[in-house]
């Protein structure tokens, strides 16, 4: 994975979230599970390094910004 951008957290209430998953499908899954409660990028593609399990995906969270209210937000299923 590249390096944190220093503009990605320089305030409080910004997140890097680097995730790690057996497959795309549960990396990109988890990611709309975020992007359901707070304002993120998009989950463009995951990368896999050559001879280790899994997928990386990484999204970058503004907490500052609910996109609903706390008490709506249950997560996935």
């Amino acid at each position: 994975m590249e390096a944190i951008n220093d503009v990605h957290v320089f305030e409080p209430g910004l997140v890097v979230v680097d995730i790690a998953a057996a497959d795309d499908d549960t990396a990109f899954t988890f990611h709309t599970a975020l992007a359901a409660g707070w304002a993120t990028t998009s989950g463009e593609r995951t990368t896999h390094d050559p001879g280790q399990p899994g997928v990386w995906l990484r999204g970058y969270l503004n907490l500052r910004q609910p996109l609903s209210p706390p008490d709506s937000f249950h997560g996935p299923g």
